[in-house]
This record gives structure tokens, sequence and C-alpha cells, in this order.
């Protein structure tokens, strides 16, 4: 959706977009936290994805239906989405938020910026290249970070991070060929990927376990209107100041995620995991910027 805003349309970043953009990175790295913390991490998410499947629903009566051509990359896309989310709970199973966290979110704009470069024809300046060097650098000190993280996890961080970014260029393609129509596209993905992850769920468990009453539901589903939000704050912030510069400072999440798992997660916390995001931060901040 960033796409669908010229980032030369507004003279410089504010002060209000700047906090936007920040208690979206925080919003964004407290739902992980929770979803870390979980027992069942599978029915956890499975709860949390109420939320955005009801603001779906709700934006079918505000935007106009999505064209036809758009619902393949509908489709295409929310699988995408279902297995980053099957990703993310494997990752978590095994890994620190503190870590799991930073390799996924970092791995995107590195993917993303590579891929455009081999298969777009993309040109990078020398401040992309320095963020490129930065996230590379920083990726690969968490992945080698030792204590805290497993094969495994580091695995599916990565292909979470991979998966995230693919099914954001498809969004970018879907957009397009939904005529622009950025709001009835997303009510699509959020109703699509919403029904295909309890139908996952109930596959795989072989069990309809969506009572309200269950523990841990309430939480599961605040956690779940916590990302709807964030995912709503950093848009509104899209509105009033550059994207480019907005995405980047988001990507500050993998810095409050670092804090959020040794604050409240009881996490390790060493130099070289603090360092490590914030040069993971930095590089996705000069990509993005």
């Amino acid at each position: 959706m960033t796409g669908v805003l010229p980032s030369d349309a507004f003279p410089s970043m504010t002060a209000p977009v700047i906090a936007l953009a920040l208690l979206a990175a925080i919003l964004h790295a407290s739902w992980n936290a929770f979803l870390r913390v979980g027992a069942d991490r599978y029915w956890a998410l499975m709860v949390m994805s109420f939320p955005s499947t009801i603001m779906g629903v709700v934006l079918f009566f505000i935007a106009p239906f999505p064209v036809a051509g758009a619902w393949p990359i509908i489709i295409v896309s929310s699988v995408f989405q279902l297995g980053y989310s099957l990703a993310l709970v494997a990752a978590y199973r095994e890994g620190d938020l503190g870590q799991v966290y930073p390799i996924m979110r970092g791995s995107i704009p590195l993917l993303v910026t590579l891929g455009g470069l081999l298969f777009a024809g993309q040109h990078l300046g020398p401040v992309e290249i320095v963020g490129i060097v930065l996230l590379a650098v920083g990726v690969m000190s968490l992945v080698l970070g030792g204590r805290g993280t497993t094969r495994a996890s580091v695995g599916f961080a990565l292909l979470a991070g991979a998966v995230i970014a693919t099914y954001s260029t498809l969004d970018s393609i879907g957009v397009r060929a939904a005529g622009g129509n950025a709001l009835g596209y997303t009510a699509g993905i959020l109703v699509v990927y919403g029904v295909m992850l309890p139908l996952a769920y109930v596959i795989a468990r072989r069990r309809f376990d969506f009572d309200p009453r269950t523990r841990g539901f309430g939480p599961a589903f605040l956690s779940g209107t916590i990302a709807m939000v964030s995912y709503v704050v950093i848009i509104y912030a899209f509105t009033m100041g550059p994207a480019g510069p907005i995405t980047a400072l988001r990507e500050t999440s993998v810095v409050f995620a670092t804090l959020i798992g040794w604050l409240f997660l009881k996490e390790r916390l060493t130099a070289r995991r603090v360092i490590a995001c914030v040069v993971v931060a930095l590089g996705a901040i000069l990509i993005g910027w």
C-alpha cells in the first residue's frame, strides 16, 4: 500500500509522523512478544487473526469490491501470508524474540533490495550499498550469535523474512491489478487470510477450538487488535509523510523487540546482540530513506 502514495508528495518528516512510525514499530514488536511467550502459539496466532478479519469485512462495506483480475493475486498472497504465519510460529518455538525478530525483519529489506537489483534492473546508490552491507553484517551476527537461537529457529526466521518479501512484492502488483483500489484489495487479503488460517488450524488439530471462554483467548484477541492498530497507524503515517523514511523508521522495531525480550521475557541481553540489532536498524533505515 505504500506505493499508492508518492514519496515526494511531502516536504519532510514532522514530529507527529516520526512519533507514529515509532509507535507502529513498538506495537509490532509487542504483538510478536506476545506470540513468543505463548504456550500454544499456533492457536494464539489463529485467535490474533480475528480482529483483522473483522476489519476486512468492515472494509468491504466501505471500499469498492476488488475487480476479478485482482483475486488470483489476493489468493496467492494470502497463501504466502499463511506460510509466513506458520514459519513465524516455528521460529518462536525455539528461538528468542531478541534474535528471531531482528533476523526476520532485517532480511526483508535486504532480500527486496537484492531482488530488485538482480531481477528488476534497479541501481543502487552509495547510501543503499552501505545499508545492504550493514544489514548483511547485522543479520549474520545474529545468526551466528550463539545462545538464544538454534539452526531451526534461524532457518524459519529467514524463511519468514523471505515469504514476507515475496507477498509484499505480490501485493504491490495486486494493488495495481485492482486499479489502485488499495482498501478493497486489503479487505480481500484480510478476509481470505482470515479464512485460511483457522481452516489450516482445524485441519492440523482436527478440532474446532474457537471458544471465547478458553483461557488465553482474551489476551490473544487483544494482541491481534494491537497488531491491527500497528498496521492502521503506519498507514495513517503514510498519509502524512514520505513512505520511504516512514518504512525505514518502522524497522527500529528490531531494537524494541530486543529490549522487550530482555525486560519482559527475561532473555539474555549481550553487547553483541544490541550492537547487531542497532546495525540492522541502521541498515534498514539507510535503504528505506
